[in-house]
């Protein structure tokens, strides 16, 4: 609460001390400054040390021959099913957890853990810290192992796990929790993407899913939490993700219009379309042996199609290596637009099968391949085209406008390259929620009559 000359009364001393209440709120921030710079440390250098390793298992996967990129990701899947489901317990109603460092609740998604973080936004004490160390041997199996999975969820998870395991531990560290928390998670993005504010975007944005309030203390905690992840990835110069910079703005006013139109269309369209097949595939209620008996073989499926029409590297991890294989190949817009669907079915796939990762990444690469459809057709270049379409499958895909907008003003480029991606994050995002709707529309029309509710 900001206080008025109104809110002390007309007659006040100018001399007189602020009330209570925002001595208070003054506290509050101090309190939020503290648990970041703390947090932000301990989550960024945490999410640091798991990224490189989890790069790592990437980079050599995608030096390796065809073999190696279809069989060690479906070896990876399969060790995240036994951690998660072998391994991994599930908690029976009405009775206590007598190991709660591998007991599920009931009816959880255990590969899920962006929903760890969106559920405890606001209320990060509550967020199931003991379930981390497993979910990091998952991660490291799906992400390192090749699958078409990205390292931004994991990055949010386990910087606000090890920030909320020290507040459980400690009385003092209590005290700072939520702003640590929040910042952890922020540093732990923002190292990621080398961009300050897409950490914070990223973790207020996503806490907003929750109705998470969009305090005073905990933009401070956000705010100083990406800037500890960037401090982090800047001191250490780290390079953990490409993001494509446009370098060569559009001729005019009118070509930045169409190029924002169209590319923000087909990202926005093909990203919420494999948002939600993400989704389903995420909460598919089948045996954990069915899911990845299916989703190894669409796997399988999907990686062999990719090489064949592209190159090995092409078809692991999340989308570096398609990304480069468009920057280089001078492909046809054709077999580019067949690539971005093929992606999306991997990282679907991926999902199916039990895979514990992000789908952050893996829809920006999927933009940056469909934006490039229309580069020779627009007659602009391949780095605007891909630096737009980025920022509309993030847009579109994954429903976080904003913090397409902070990687957008990030990444830079020439003022009317900036404004471009900006307008295809409008257009990607809009046609994202509406096709959506069209298809919630075609559902219900095609729904049997006797299925439909009586109001």
């Amino acid at each position: 609460m900001i206080w008025s000359s109104t809110d002390r009364g007309a007659g006040a001393d100018p001399g007189r001390s602020p009330p209570e209440g925002e001595g208070t709120r003054w506290s509050r921030i101090g309190t939020a400054v503290l648990g970041a710079l703390l947090g932000g440390l301990i989550g960024g250098l945490l999410v640091v040390a798991v990224t490189l390793v989890l790069k790592a298992g990437m980079d050599f996967g995608a030096r390796q021959n065809l073999w190696y990129i279809v069989v060690v990701p479906v070896l990876g899947l399969a060790v995240t099913t036994l951690v998660l489901h072998v391994f991994g317990r599930g908690a029976t109603d009405g009775r206590p957890t007598t190991n709660p460092w591998r007991t599920f609740p009931p009816d959880t998604v255990r590969a899920d853990i962006s929903k760890d973080v969106v559920d405890s936004a606001g209320q990060e004490e509550r967020f199931p810290w003991r379930l981390a160390p497993i979910r990091l041997l998952a991660i490291v199996a799906t992400v390192a192992s090749g699958a078409a999975m990205g390292t931004e969820a994991p990055a949010a998870y386990l910087g606000v796990a090890a920030d909320v395991g020290l507040g459980d531990r400690s009385r003092w560290w209590h005290n700072l929790l939520r702003p640590a928390a929040l910042a952890g998670g922020a540093a732990g993005v923002a190292a990621l993407m080398a961009i300050p504010l897409v950490g914070t975007a990223f973790m207020l944005e996503i806490g907003r899913r929750r109705q998470a309030p969009l305090s005073a203390e905990r933009v401070v905690a956000a705010l100083i939490g990406g800037g500890v992840g960037w401090a982090i990835n800047a001191v250490f110069h780290l390079n953990l993700i490409r993001l494509v910079v446009p370098h060569e703005p559009p001729r005019n006013f009118t070509q930045a219009l169409v190029t924002a139109l169209l590319i923000g269309a087909l990202s926005g369209i093909i990203s919420s379309l494999a948002g939600l097949a993400v989704y389903r595939a995420k909460n598919w209620q089948a045996p954990p042996a069915v899911r990845l008996a299916i989703g190894a073989a669409a796997t399988v499926a999907t990686v062999l199609v990719l090489a064949r029409i592209t190159v090995p590297s092409a078809a692991i991890g999340p989308g570096g290596g398609a990304i480069l294989w468009a920057e280089n190949a001078g492909a046809l817009p054709s077999t580019l637009l067949a690539v971005c669907i093929l992606r999306a079915v991997a990282t679907t796939a991926a999902v199916a099968a039990g895979g514990c990762g992000g789908v952050f990444i893996p829809f920006l690469a999927g933009g940056d391949i469909a934006g490039r459809v229309f580069a020779p057709g627009l007659g602009i270049g391949n780095d605007l085209a891909g630096a737009a379409g980025a920022a509309g499958g993030i847009a579109g895909g994954y429903r976080l406008p904003l913090t397409a907008v902070a990687m957008v003003f990030g990444v830079g480029g020439p003022p009317l390259a900036t404004l471009t991606c900006l307008a295809t994050v409008a257009v990607a995002y809009t046609a994202g929620v509406g096709a959506e709707s069209v298809l919630e529309k075609l559902k219900a029309l095609l729904q049997p009559a006797s299925q439909v509710p009586v109001h």
